[in-house]
């Protein structure tokens, strides 16, 4: 019998329930939809938009006073956090690649409780596996019961890192790369879920939002790892906001998430 309040159970398998919809047009689209760019630089495509939709109708259909978040709302000014419980949805992270064939993209969903993201529903397409999980329920990818990578950071280690758009933070940058292996997916969720998953030994990113790191946040948090932020605070989240500034982040086992701060400290 689980110990958890229903409130919080009921959204989890609504949750993994309305992200498993949506992965045959995922696949079936994959590849093959028309995108268009947005003002703010990113790509999107029209599955962008159904997932986004057809996740947060599932969603209303049982929890109508849950407030919807995501990358793909009309572009409008601030919104603030009011509920209790909200939601933040990446429809697709990774839409580039997405678009053009590359396999490394995902659906992610964040359940959050006054501004705290507390679970998360990350599907990963190139593995077609499902990861989910948050403090207290454990970090599940697939099947497996998954913890972050227990062995010593050195230079086999595999970090996901994507190159700062800001070109003064590439010292940063480059201060990360002189240590470790480097892997570049095009999807920051990804990044941080294979983190989670002890697939990758760490993560750094200079250009994120909070959309793109809501769900796998908890994910990383119940697998045993710590999430460090160098330039801002942006849990909880107060306000949602389309025209936020861009997040510094690490991640890793706490060991090295905290040489990884060190590095991507570097200026």
């Amino acid at each position: 019998m689980s110990s958890h309040p229903a409130e919080l159970t009921s959204r989890i398998e609504a949750a993994r329930s309305a992200v498993l919809a949506q992965t045959g047009l995922l696949h079936r689209e994959f590849g093959r939809a028309e995108s268009r760019w947005k003002s703010d630089g990113t790509r999107v495509t029209a599955v962008d938009i159904a997932i986004s939709e057809n996740i947060f109708q599932a969603l209303r259909s049982s929890f109508a006073g849950d407030q919807m978040f995501s990358e793909e709302l009309p572009e409008s000014g601030p919104v603030p956090v009011t509920s209790r419980f909200g939601w933040v949805l990446d429809p697709i992270d990774g839409t580039n690649n997405f678009a053009l064939g590359i396999p490394h993209c995902a659906i992610s969903l964040a359940l959050i409780e006054d501004g705290e993201p507390v679970y998360g529903v990350v599907y990963d397409l190139s593995r077609r596996v499902l990861m989910h999980g948050g403090p207290g329920f454990g970090m599940h990818d697939g099947e497996r019961r998954a913890r972050v990578c227990a062995e010593e950071p050195g230079p086999e280690t595999l970090i996901g890192i994507h190159s700062p758009s800001d070109k003064a933070l590439m010292p940063a940058a480059e201060a990360v790369l002189s240590k470790f292996k480097i892997r570049g997916l095009g999807s920051a969720t990804l990044h941080l879920a294979y983190v989670a998953a002890g697939l990758f030994g760490g993560a750094v990113d200079f250009n994120l939002r909070i959309w793109d790191l809501a769900a796998a946040i908890p994910l990383c948090r119940a697998a045993g790892g710590e999430v460090i932020f160098l330039n801002c605070e942006p849990l909880p989240m107060r306000v949602f906001d389309l025209k936020m500034k861009p997040i510094i982040y690490v991640a890793g086992p706490p060991k090295t998430a905290r040489l990884l701060a060190g590095l991507a400290s570097a200026r």
